[in-house]
């Protein structure tokens, strides 16, 4: 078997590994609270990856340091609105609302630093929307927990965007490393602000930190920086958008949640918009979304 072919395989399990991890940390954190959660999953993987190539603590210069503590803040705060939303609401829908980042990227893009934007990125966005409002409206009102995950989504987004103008000429495993364990410390200062740091109450509440610590954090940063060397970059992301799809397969496999009709459709109109927005195009101007491996 070819390695291009591996690869493939290899990042439809990543995909499999976030869609999982919304199902496992939906019933975790309700026993667990979130910050006590968050600061125990990204402080193992920050070291687990510190141990894989401890080497890193090498590029832990002064710019590299700042610039990796102020991505990990952004991305500490879409994982806090991101899983406050999953309390709120159902693992799905998160999932679903979560992938509109890879719509608003080329849109902060846009705003930000006036990278153009194509026609594929308007449909990309009127798809989006209207799955928006499939999924997040009831009645006349958009639910509290969707509001919390449009939030995330654009924090995401925002620190997708950031990565891409800070990253380059640095040692993106050392900057990864730093916004990992970045993401801890704010965690761990929301948990001992509350009620004080909380370690998981059972057996299923560690396997849920260890499976997002290791399989969807740390694993999913190696394989896809593995598979980017060895594949089209298009490829990669189209075959990592399937997480949002794998996300509302597995909560109703194991019979957390069922989905209504509007819902799927929605969620489908989601993964749609997702795919115009990252399949392959003869312009080199513009380049795909790529996933990042950090923000699920």
């Amino acid at each position: 078997m070819k390695k291009t072919s591996w690869a493939a395989i290899a990042l439809v399990s990543v995909a499999v590994s976030w869609g999982a991890a919304f199902v496992l940390m939906k019933d975790a954190i309700a026993d667990q609270p979130f910050y006590d959660f968050l600061a125990t999953r990204f402080l193992i993987a920050g070291l687990l990856m510190l141990a894989f190539r401890p080497k890193a603590l090498r590029s832990f210069d002064k710019t590299t340091v700042k610039h990796g503590i102020f991505l990990g803040a952004i991305l500490a705060g879409g994982y806090f609105t991101q899983t406050i939303g999953l309390e709120l609401s159902t693992a799905a829908i998160t999932g679903f609302i979560t992938g509109l980042y890879v719509v608003l990227v080329p849109i902060f893009s846009w705003v930000l630093y006036k990278v153009k934007a194509g026609k594929r990125l308007v449909w990309g966005v009127i798809l989006a929307t209207i799955a928006l409002g499939l999924i997040s409206i009831n009645g006349l009102a958009i639910g509290l927990g969707e509001t919390w995950v449009i939030l995330c989504a654009a924090l995401f987004a925002a620190h997708i965007v950031g990565l891409s103008k800070l990253s380059p000429g640095k040692d993106v495993y050392a900057l990864t490393v730093l916004q990992l364990l970045t993401v801890a410390v704010f965690s761990g200062i929301g948990a001992f602000i509350t009620d004080g740091y909380q370690a998981p109450v059972d057996g299923f509440g560690w396997f849920a930190v260890l499976f997002t610590a290791v399989f969807a954090t740390a694993i999913a940063f190696l394989v896809q920086t593995w598979a980017q060397s060895i594949m089209d970059a298009s490829r990669v992301a189209i075959l990592l958008t399937g997480e949002v799809a794998w996300t509302a397969i597995i909560a109703v496999m194991v019979g957390q949640e069922e989905l209504s009709l509007k819902t799927i459709v929605g969620g489908l109109l989601m993964i749609a918009s997702m795919l115009v927005v990252e399949w392959p195009t003869k312009n080199k101007n513009q380049p795909p979304v790529l996933l990042d491996p950090l923000v699920h």
